[in-house]
């Protein structure tokens, strides 16, 4: 069942539905990089339960989630808040039963996951949603699931999106909720983005 996009939700509000479909229909996507994210392929790679349940937020074309189904993971779920897309998404898997894509608000999503993939939608939301950010990654993780992906480096010199930060700033960010397992520097990243990310793994507080 499609999830209905709440327009009092900050997130509308502040980065809305409007322009990131826009981006779409427009083809306007510059943070694509046309495969999977090479530091969450090799994370993908090493894991062997594959009824693991998988949330993907802000998924874009998420060849992520290709990559995942061609490698038999059974429970995957993609949310997105572009109408545009998430129909292009709906016909491209519309015979596959592994995956569930939700047109709707992160922050407005419920459920329990044992992994959550984070690739460009952190640094898609402003600054100040990044408390709320953090509370919604708590809510849907069980006890112990992970958050997992990269995170930019860096600050970037235009008002984003994307916008950036620094390790320091994540860690602090995170601490009360999450330990953290891992936040260093990718030695894999797409070529484009070499130095500029950080990989991380942060386990959900019991």
């Amino acid at each position: 069942m499609e999830k209905k996009i709440n327009k009092e939700s900050p997130f509308v509000e502040l980065l809305g539905e409007m322009f990131w479909n826009n981006q779409y229909i427009a083809s306007s996507t510059g943070w694509d990089l046309g495969q999977v994210s090479p530091p969450i392929k090799a994370y993908i790679d090493q894991l062997t339960n594959k009824q693991l349940r998988i949330l993907i937020p802000g998924c874009g074309n998420s060849y992520e989630a290709a990559y995942l189904l061609q490698q038999g993971f059974t429970n995957v779920t993609l949310i997105d808040i572009a109408p545009h897309l998430v129909q292009q998404l709906k016909n491209k898997y519309a015979s596959n039963t592994h995956i569930n894509i939700i047109l709707g608000d992160f922050f407005n999503h419920k459920g329990f996951y044992d992994l959550i993939f984070e690739q460009t939608f952190f640094c898609a939301l402003s600054p100040s949603l990044r408390k709320s950010y953090v509370e919604a990654m708590k809510q849907l993780l069980v006890p112990n699931g992970k958050l997992v992906g990269v995170l930019f480096d860096k600050v970037f010199e235009q008002n984003g999106p994307p916008f950036g930060g620094y390790k320091s700033e994540y860690l602090s960010l995170f601490k009360n909720d999450f330990n953290v397992i891992t936040a260093e520097l990718c030695y894999n990243s797409f070529s484009k983005r070499l130095q500029t990310e950080l990989f991380i793994i942060l386990q959900k507080k019991i």
